[in-house]
């Protein structure tokens, strides 16, 4: 009887009760462990200047878990009319443009479609406002609110001058290493308020717009960057992570180089650590993937599961700073306790709280995942409390999906997980 009302829901539907999974449209950028995430960009004009105005454009991470890591962001927009950029404080344009129509004064940009990126640490604190100078790292809103957010002042001339005559930017555009966004047009929104530093006055914004941009697995990377594998005390298998998890070795096109980590040419590849490289260049695997993250279920007691986490970098070109692991599994909404990691719990649904995020301690100089080497790796321990309505049979202890730094990590088929 109940499945004669399967034929009356939507294939997505369907999909979702069926496989606990999601199905999207090839333009959607909605996330079901992070639904209201987003980046949210306001366009604040300050002041009124003889050929246009100066403005603080402010970009704040909404997103729970997902940051943005070097070399940064970059933001770029197409201007209305003919709009140039005469100053800048706090970031700068990556290209000047054809400013040779100007005789005087040099604009800082003349292109029509300027791409922006943040300043480095250490930029003359002239050259600075709050909330810059991050080298374009932004941390997720969960990590480190403080700093989640970037800001930056243009000098924007040959605009408008009131708020009728202003014209706004359009086709924003956010790119950052790995998750890529899809943002929605500017739009006009109430003026910013500000409060003042002794907290008894409010000023506010001449005009406000604002943009908004949301995370988009379907313009990101198309292969994986992580993989799980399985162990338990109870079972001396241990469940590698698929082959070809993100990309085979007889495919370097789509996987990237890989090297042994016995070559004797591996110095060359030494030399290169650090240069945060987007093209990896991973050690040799089955799987292929920079990221493996390894659940080991160490004991089990009558009212506790005691769990290793490790996770590896396989990547000889990439250090993972602020690096953070979202996982779902059903004994985290009973006491939880963490040892190695930070641990905060993620309730991105009142009735659903089964996924928690994991990162680094500076104390423990685990914030950051160093690449593939003797010291590529983290670990901790996880104490679960044992919830009797999730004892099954086969995967009782084990995660249901898990997310490298907001990229979902290929798991092995339930099929595999020890018994």
């Amino acid at each position: 009887m109940a499945f004669s009302l399967l034929p009356k829901l939507s294939p997505c539907i369907l999909f979702l009760l069926l496989l606990s999974s999601t199905c999207f449209t090839s333009t959607d950028a909605y996330d079901l462990l992070d639904p209201n995430g987003n980046i949210t960009i306001n366009w604040d004009v300050m002041s009124w200047t003889p050929d246009g105005y100066v403005a603080v454009v402010t970009m704040n991470n909404f997103q729970r878990y997902r940051h943005i890591t070097l070399p940064g962001w970059f933001l770029r927009w197409r201007w209305a009319e003919k709009e140039v950029i005469w100053a800048m404080m706090g970031a700068q344009t990556t290209e000047q443009g054809d400013c040779s129509k100007f005789k005087g004064g040099i604009p800082h940009s003349c292109k029509k479609d300027p791409t922006v990126v943040d300043l480095l640490p250490g930029t003359p604190y002239n050259q600075q406002i709050a909330n810059c100078c991050k080298g374009g790292v932004l941390s997720s809103s969960v990590q480190d609110p403080s700093r989640a957010a970037a800001a930056f002042q243009v000098s924007v001339g040959r605009a408008g001058t009131t708020n009728k005559t202003v014209k706004v930017p359009k086709n924003f555009t956010l790119e950052a290493p790995g998750p890529r966004y899809t943002c929605a047009p500017a739009k006009i929104v109430r003026p910013t308020q500000f409060i003042t530093p002794d907290k008894r006055r409010f000023t506010q914004a001449l005009m406000t717009w604002q943009v908004v941009c949301t995370y988009s697995q379907f313009l990101t990377q198309k292969t994986p960057t992580c993989c799980v594998s399985l162990s338990s005390f109870h079972n001396n298998t241990i469940v590698p992570c698929p082959t070809c998890s993100c990309g085979c070795r007889s495919n370097s096109s789509q996987s990237g180089k890989c090297v042994n980590p016995g070559t004797p040419h591996l110095a060359s590849f030494v030399s290169g650590f650090g240069k945060n490289e987007f093209s990896p260049t991973v050690e040799c695997t089955n799987h292929m993937c920079p990221i493996r993250v390894h659940w080991h279920v160490k004991f089990n007691s009558e009212k506790y599961w005691h769990v290793k986490v490790t996770i590896t970098n396989l990547n000889y070109g990439m250090n993972y700073s602020d690096w953070n692991l979202a996982i779902q599994h059903p004994n985290f909404d009973h006491r939880t306790q963490v040892s190695g990691f930070i641990y905060k719990l993620m309730t991105p649904y009142a009735s659903i709280n089964d996924t928690a995020m994991l990162w680094g301690m500076k104390s423990q100089r685990n914030d950051v995942l160093i690449q593939a080497g003797p010291n590529g790796k983290v670990e901790g321990d996880v104490l679960f409390r044992k919830d009797k309505a999730t004892l099954i049979d086969k995967g009782w202890a084990f995660p249901r999906r898990i997310y490298f730094n907001g990229d979902t990590c290929t798991m092995p088929p339930p099929s595999a997980y020890p018994f």
